[in-house]
């Protein structure tokens, strides 16, 4: 067989399984890592840069949801310091494995680490000042359900800071997640939008839940 028909054959496999992943709502496996730890995704959607547009501080109680290997966990934690805390939460017990040989080699004592669905409210109520949803909301399969817990486990006046990046194949565009947002009951706060990536900060009122 040709090269070139070798070539045509793997696209066509990469072709339907993105499908799969895009509408079967899958998460992205673990052997797929490194598409979400690499110079690209750093450049446009930075660990760093989406911390500082969440306003993670020291001493915040901080959700990383759909955490995977730990991308943002790591340095939320160590952004929230001693004083703070960082519940890591996946459906993917391969990922959470990764995550947690990460948490011993740095250290650090400020993770709490949850094998959950969203939605499946594993999440306690009104405690977390911000919530991270980065480049995951496409995954899951009820994502109303999900924003609506994210919501409840927020204190009032709490942050979701919800990233989404092309070409991620689940990737969701800006009116859809403004629209669910609202339908969860959060309003929107800030907005930072690129050709590649956007940042949507969304808040959830003081009051009941």
């Amino acid at each position: 067989m040709s090269a070139l028909w070798i070539g045509l054959l793997l696209l066509a496999a990469l072709a339907a399984l993105v499908m799969v992943w895009r509408y079967g709502g899958l998460p992205c496996p673990w052997w797929l890592v490194p598409l979400l730890e690499n110079p690209y995704v750093e450049s446009v959607a930075g660990a760093s840069i989406l911390i500082e547009r969440a306003g993670i501080e020291p001493g915040m109680r901080v959700l990383d949801a759909g955490c995977g290997p730990g991308r943002l966990t790591l340095p939320a934690a160590r952004r929230v310091g001693p004083s703070g805390r960082v519940l890591a939460l996946d459906l993917q017990a391969r990922m959470l494995r990764m995550l947690e040989r990460r948490v011993r080699e740095e250290g650090l004592a400020n993770v709490e680490i949850v094998r959950a669905r969203l939605g499946d409210g594993a999440l306690p109520a009104g405690v977390f000042d911000v919530a991270l949803l980065v480049t995951v909301l496409g995954e899951i399969p009820l994502r109303l359900t999900a924003l609506r817990e994210i919501h409840r486990s927020l204190r009032p006046g709490g942050v979701l800071s919800v990233t989404e990046v092309l070409p991620d194949p689940h990737y969701q565009p800006l009116a859809r997640v403004r629209a669910l947002a609202s339908e969860a009951g959060f309003h929107e706060q800030s907005l930072v939008s690129g050709w590649l990536s956007y940042t949507l900060n969304l808040e959830r009122a003081a009051g009941p839940a």
